[in-house]
């Protein structure tokens, strides 16, 4: 799914949204045309772009029956969302931008927190989504999940009391077994899979290429393969942060 241009940027999201409409076109012009260039000029990657269209189209067949084809503008916020979520994966601080004299920003490696919450609540949702895989039809990770899920849930009867040196330590644990569940994760996909996958995090990276450190730019290239490779697999991610 690369672009060569805002423009044709701007024609692939058209296509798409008229799919997810069945079929009724609405053009994307004027105010909306500058919009959906806006996200291209951003860096957002089309795919990402697609992924936030998706969410506001869950919403919107949540509440029963379409009424009237989705516009474009409605969906910008869930785009935008999407585009940070990807952002803090990759290692991406900030999106490509004008600096006003003609030059753009560089992108640094993110050090945006996320949000916390309840760190029992998270243990909880990861030990359900593993245990749905487990039951999947991909049966290639069963003896990694088996071994972290046993491991949470042993976990999982104190993380609601756990504080201080404790609960770092618990949160140091997950941040490593999310590593190792992705490396498991790899190491099972050929070298085609692979380089397919590489060369898409090759086109997600292109806008920030010649503005990032050769050093940025393989951790991120990195941890783009390794996003593409949890989505491939449906791995929930086990850090808290």
């Amino acid at each position: 799914m690369g672009v060569e241009s805002p423009e044709e940027f701007c024609r692939q999201i058209e296509a798409y949204l008229c799919r997810k409409n069945d079929g009724h076109l609405i053009r994307i012009v004027g105010p909306a045309f500058e919009q959906v260039t806006g996200w291209a000029a951003r860096g957002v990657p089309l795919k990402v772009a697609c992924a936030g269209i998706d969410r506001y189209f869950e919403r919107y067949y949540a509440k029963g029956p379409r009424r009237r084809p989705v516009r474009i503008e409605f969906c910008e916020a869930d785009v935008l969302d999407a585009f940070d979520e990807w952002r803090r994966a990759v290692g991406i601080s900030g999106p490509v931008v004008s600096s006003g004299n003609g030059e753009t920003q560089s992108a640094q490696l993110s050090e945006e927190p996320r949000r916390a919450g309840s760190l029992s609540a998270h243990v909880d949702r990861v030990i359900a989504r593993l245990t749905a895989l487990r039951g999947g039809a991909d049966r290639s990770l069963d003896g990694v999940l088996d071994a972290v899920i046993r491991e949470l849930d042993a976990a999982r009867a104190g993380a609601r009391r756990v504080r201080g040196d404790a609960r770092q330590a618990l949160i140091d644990r997950l941040r490593q077994l999310d590593s190792d569940l992705l490396a498991a994760a790899r190491l099972r996909c050929d070298p085609l899979t692979l380089s397919q996958l590489g060369a898409e995090a090759d086109e997600e990276l292109a806008p920030f290429r010649d503005r990032m450190s050769k050093q940025a730019l393989d951790q991120s290239h990195h941890a783009a393969v390794d996003r593409l490779i949890r989505e491939r697999h449906r791995l929930p991610t086990l850090t808290f942060d």
